[in-house]
């Protein structure tokens, strides 16, 4: 800073040389023209105010320059000393960022010694652990090898006291193995038997209670009226004449109504009745209404014949499309696709062993839509699943598969829910159960079927079921006699008792009802039961 102002000053001096220098120069020109022409007072006289007038133009550049370079060396001193700060500062700062990398690095290198300290102790460590590793492995070796003397050892040991057991028993090893495996089988056969009773008691006792009171709040609470059907349906007439009309000329109307209707119209000694016989009771119904409106009309050829049916056709499906709103109407049900109402209508005219399949399906959405409501679930998809799980038997003559499976897509073709279409599939355990849903299905049919009264089976078929059921029991070894009770719904075996204890007896009632389970078709449950007694009898004389 202070060479700057030494500059300065040196610089403000030099101006001021310079402006007496031309001052200088301005008088010896004045001076020189006034040698040469002479002087005269007025001259002279001018001479000085121009002299003075150019001193003081002198005089006033000069103070000009010298306050411009004040003015310039102020400015650059300003400068200067901004820039003396700024360096300042930077020197600061420098020294500051110096001092902190100092300590970071004093940090950083006390940190490193910690760090190859742990190491160092680290390597010891492992040194100590690995000659400890190196003195088990060498140990272990030491101990394998006499495990394998004893082992050899023990081998002739062994082979000496097997020869020793067989000559003894007279039984080879595989003989005595086999006796054993079956000995450990059998005790393992006993052990599960009586953890499975076990448990068993627990969970019965307390499922068949809850079960009971749902099946038996379901039941109480639904009551249908149920009437068997046949395949034949009797229409009255009016007087025998009519049988000669129907019959017509050489049989024709006859001819032309089972041709038309495709059931078979029976005339026989009956009197004022006919019968109408067909497999499809659809049709059969048709076909009755067809006749029916004949009859009244009283004009029958087979012109007529094909009018009336037509009429008839049109009224069984109307027919069929309001019972399937009726059925709806009843369960509290909405929004179901109009083919399957019709469906579902179609089922009214069709049985189950006797039982009418659409009052069985708005039975078992009842019980369904009841156990549903007990379990705290939703009932909307119970009661449709239940509603539907037989809509497939009004497809089956059309379709081919099982009732089940075509149902379900048919349900799933026109938008049921996936949980619905999987209770329908699933009904007759042809795909495998996922959701309580499918499960109250299955409970709602099985309750609806299985009812006193609801279904009836051919004599052939029942007594066809309750011989394979005694041919089942007994089969097993230790069975005394069987007998079938309460139409084939309990069987009870008795067995030897000097054949087969308690627990054995346990066993073959659980592997009776596993069998029967896979072999035979049948509504409900069937109850075995094996009755194992002992005597002792003495006399006193």
């Amino acid at each position: 800073m202070n060479t700057i102002v030494i500059v300065l000053a040196v610089a403000v001096v030099l101006l001021a040389l310079v402006a007496i220098a031309a001052l200088l120069v301005v008088v010896r020109r004045t001076a020189a023209s006034v040698k040469l022409s002479g002087p005269s007072p007025e001259q002279i006289a001018e001479a000085k105010a121009e002299v003075s007038e150019e001193l003081e133009r002198a005089r006033q550049e000069a103070e000009e320059i010298r306050a411009k370079a004040e003015k310039d060396a102020g400015e650059i001193l300003k400068r200067s000393e901004s820039v003396a700060e700024g360096a300042v500062l930077s020197r600061k700062e420098v020294e500051e960022e110096s001092r902190l990398r100092k300590d970071e690095l004093k940090e950083l290198r006390s940190d490193l010694e910690r760090r190859e300290n742990r190491l160092g102790e680290r390597e010891q460590r492992l040194d100590e652990e690995a000659r400890r590793q190196a003195d088990r492995a060498r140990k272990l070796a030491e101990t394998e090898t006499e495990l394998a003397d004893r082992r050899e050892e023990l081998d002739r040991v062994a082979d000496k006291r097997r020869q020793i057991l067989e000559r003894v028993a007279g039984l080879t090893a595989e003989q005595a193995k086999s006796e054993l495996v079956k000995e450990i089988e059998n005790q393992a056969k006993r052990e599960a038997a009586l953890i499975i009773r076990e448990i068993e008691g627990e969970a019965r006792k307390e499922g068949e209670k809850r079960a009971c009171k749902i099946v038996t709040l379901a039941v109480q609470r639904v009551a249908t009226e149920q009437t068997a059907e046949s395949v034949v349906s009797v229409l009255h007439l009016p007087g025998d004449e009519m049988k000669g009309r129907i019959i017509g000329r050489e049989g024709r109307n006859i001819r032309a109504f089972e041709s038309t209707t495709g059931v078979n119209l029976i005339i026989d000694d009956t009197p004022e009745a006919v019968l109408l016989s067909c497999f499809d009771p659809v049709r059969r119904e048709t076909a009755r209404l067809t006749l029916e409106r004949l009859v009244l009309d009283g004009r029958i050829h087979p012109q007529r014949i094909e009018e009336a049916y037509e009429r008839s056709r049109e009224e069984v499906r109307e027919l069929c499309v309001r019972a399937g709103e009726d059925a709806l109407v009843e369960l509290g049900i909405t929004e179901m696709h109009p083919e399957l109402i019709t469906l579902l209508g179609q089922l009214r005219y069709r049985t189950s062993y006797g039982q009418n399949v659409l009052k069985h399906l708005i039975e078992s959405a009842h019980l369904a839509g009841i156990m549903a409501s007990e379990l705290g679930l939703d009932r909307e998809p119970v009661k449709r699943g239940a509603l539907l799980h037989d809509i497939g038997k009004a497809l089956t003559h059309e379709v081919e598969g099982s009732h089940a499976l075509i149902g379900a897509e048919i349900a799933r073709r026109y938008g049921e829910h996936e949980d619905v279409v999987h209770a329908i599939e699933a009904h007759h355990n042809e795909v495998e159960v996922r959701t309580v849903e499918a499960v109250l299905t299955q409970a709602a049919d099985a309750i609806s079927g299985s009812r006193p009264g609801a279904r009836r089976e051919s004599l052939e078929a029942y007594v066809k079921r309750l011989e394979r059921l005694e041919e089942i029991a007994q089969s097993y070894e230790g069975v005394d006699k069987v007998f079938a009770m309460q139409a084939g719904r309990e069987i009870r075996v008795m067995v030897r008792p000097d054949s087969v204890d308690d627990i054995q007896a346990q066993v073959i009632a659980r592997d009776v009802a596993k069998q029967v389970e896979e072999e035979l078709t049948y509504p409900g449950q069937i109850r075995i039961t094996v009755v194992r007694e002992s005597r002792a009898t003495e006399f006193a004389r």
